[in-house]
């Protein structure tokens, strides 16, 4: 009821909004571990630990991929920051390693393998924004692609049917193929399957067609994990950090070709890592776990804000790494130099005595780019910053919508907002000054307005990391002339 006569307080304002920053350094793994506690790890389902969490690791068991990972990814943590905070989904062994990773790769529809991280921010309160399936990004197989018709045939009858296949080394070829007006008119490969020798195509389907042929071609196809991780990525606002093949940099660079353009992908590893077991015994295992985590204790250094690079970081808990990569800060022909410039990411060692080395004792990583086409995007830091600030933006700003009009005020307490924001960033040098908030007319018209939408931008510029210092060394004559200047007035008060 409203007063008939006296005084009423309203608190109306519309006042700018505190942003808090989003949680930028929550690692995601995915793997097989037969082993562990059924219980505590279901298949498919998404669990929370800290790398610390003693219990819960062991409850890993022995077997698969998942503890030795956190092991790894513990290893890194120091300082403020003395355990990882993990996002787990474990899947099942397959009969054979492409079976394993299609259970890694799972299924949209029913949420699982990697579509599981999806469930975390519902279910476990924390989104996983670094991803790693360690293990499991190398393998590619050769598939079935380019089908071209060869000879039409006659005689079959009209439809779309399946492929079939006979021959060839090899299984899982998928495809249909059309016939019309009783010829072969159309043949599409569904699954490109995993073959060593290719079949021949049959349309046996299509009654009474004869005569028909097709050919296809074998070719190098991405490993399903590399291939399906952007979907997830995307939704979440998170990164996804591969391993390529170790046994040859040819295998490599091939392996890199299959990899999705995106700047989720960061830096592709191409080392494999030498550790001790829990028994003492040397044993080689995937290197992303100790990488990973790298992201998650520079956060840390920098009070959570993801604006610093991982390159030139010490890696903690290597015996060793497999391929050595010999990395001169000097010369241009060294291998370390080539992978750099391919956007791998490396771990070189250091060496004492040799000052074109990039340590002089230890392991250090380096590496810097995504897998980006987009220049501006090349830095993994640099994309990780602008998630953080979008991600703050939307947390800061949703408390307006549906609650107030579009008025004056209310444009400028967003707009104020998203200042205040870029101004704390600027200030500790995470973003650099200065920055732009606008509200820009063309892209504000009355009938949007009245529609309820408003449409505000901002530019900020996040610091490129420097990965290239060039020092000129010049003679410089004015200091023999001030040498001389210096020598007579000495001499002359001398004497």
């Amino acid at each position: 009821m409203a007063l008939e006569v006296g005084i009423k307080h309203l608190r109306d304002g519309i006042e700018p909004q505190f942003t808090s920053g989003a949680i930028m350094d929550v690692l995601g793994v995915i793997g097989p571990a037969e082993g562990a506690d059924a219980d505590m790890f279901p298949l498919n389902k998404v669990v929370y630990l800290k790398s610390n969490e003693r219990l819960k690791v062991a409850a890993l068991g022995s077997q698969g991929t998942l503890a030795q990972a956190i092991r790894g990814m513990s290893a890194q943590l120091n300082g403020s920051a003395r355990a990882a905070k993990v996002v787990v989904v474990r899947t099942a062994e397959g009969a054979n390693v492409q079976e394993t990773i299609a259970n890694l790769v799972g299924s949209e529809a029913n949420g699982t393998g990697i579509w599981a991280f999806l469930d975390a921010p519902e279910d476990l309160g924390v989104t996983p924004r670094l991803i790693i399936a360690p293990g499991y990004t190398s393998q590619t197989v050769r598939g079935l692609i380019n089908p071209e018709i060869t000879a039409a045939g006659t005689g079959g009858t009209n439809g779309t049917f399946a492929l079939s296949f006979t021959g060839g080394t090899g299984t899982g070829g998928e495809g249909t193929f059309t016939v019309t007006a009783g010829a072969l008119t159309n043949v599409t490969i569904t699954n490109p399957g995993s073959y060593t020798v290719k079949p021949t195509l049959a349309f046996t389907a299509s009654t009474g067609l004869t005569g028909a042929s097709a050919s296809v071609d074998l070719e190098q196809v991405s490993n399903g994990v590399c291939a399906a991780i952007p979907a997830v990525t995307g939704r979440l606002k998170a990164k996804f950090l591969p391993e390529g093949p170790t046994n040859s940099r040819q295998d490599w660079l091939d392996w890199l070709e299959t990899l999705p353009t995106s700047a989720d992908i960061l830096h592709p590893l191409r080392q494999d890592a030498k550790v001790y077991d829990e028994d003492g015994e040397l044993i080689t295992v995937p290197l992303s776990p100790y990488i990973v985590a790298l992201y998650a204790r520079r956060d840390s250094e920098r009070d959570g804000v993801p604006s610093g690079s991982i390159c030139n970081q010490p890696v903690y808990g290597l015996v060793g790494v497999s391929p050595k990569i010999h990395l001169s800060l000097t010369d241009e022909t060294s291998q370390g130099q080539e992978d750099l410039a391919a956007g791998a990411g490396i771990v070189a060692k250091g060496e004492a005595g040799v000052e074109d080395a990039p340590g002089s004792s230890g392991f250090s990583f380096w590496g810097y780019d995504t897998m980006s086409d987009q220049t501006e995007w090349r830095f993994a830091h640099v994309n990780r910053m602008r998630d953080y600030i979008e991600l703050g933006q939307i947390k800061a700003n949703r408390m307006y919508l549906g609650r107030f009009n579009i008025t004056l005020q209310t444009i400028e307490a967003i707009m104020n907002t998203i200042r205040m924001d870029l101004a704390r960033l600027a200030a500790d040098q995470h973003i650099l000054s200065p920055f732009k908030v606008d509200f820009e007319p063309q892209y504000n018209s009355a009938g949007e307005l009245r529609d309820g939408e408003i449409d505000i931008s901002f530019a900020v510029e996040e610091p490129p990391v420097l990965r290239k210092l060039i020092l000129r060394s010049r003679r410089h004559l004015p200091a023999l002339d001030a040498l001389v200047q210096t020598i007579s007035v000495q001499l002359g008060a001398a004497a």
